[in-house]
């Protein structure tokens, strides 16, 4: 039992060499998303940890593997929709994008795996309602 417990405590150990890249780059306001104060404040309750250049690493994103899978999640988050970037998409994209938010606001964003850790992230469904309208996306019937 000491043995498996020293183990289990050396690969701990060794995993926190293995460090992702948690950054923020500066942002250009002028590039960032424009919306309503109250949709705004939605967004960077909700959505900015995983979607903005304005993350909020929290302690445990720094512990192995804990740190992998949050990086993994931004970076991920990042690449789908990054908010601090908006002016730098095309149109084309932007309408990708808000389709993209009108489908993932209603139940999937954001994850589970977050509201765990982060409850005052969850939407309501008035608040999930508010922001889907704020897209301007109809559903096509």
């Amino acid at each position: 039992m000491k043995r498996t417990l020293l183990i289990f405590l050396i690969l701990f150990i060794a995993m926190q060499l293995i460090q992702t890249e948690q950054s923020n780059v500066a942002i250009n306001k002028s590039k960032e998303i424009q919306a309503p104060e109250n949709i705004m404040t939605l967004l960077k309750v909700s959505c900015y940890d995983c979607h903005s250049d304005e993350v909020n690493w929290p302690w445990y994103s720094n512990i192995a593997p804990f740190s992998w899978v949050i990086s993994e999640h931004v970076n991920s988050g990042r690449k789908w929709l990054n908010f601090s970037v908006w002016e730098d998409y095309t149109e084309e994209e932007k309408k990708k994008k808000m389709k993209g938010i009108y489908r993932t606001a209603y139940a999937v964003m954001p994850l589970q795996s977050y509201i765990w850790l982060h409850e005052e992230a969850d939407l309501t469904k008035e608040q999930r309602k508010l922001i889907r309208n704020w897209t301007g996306v109809r559903k096509s019937k």
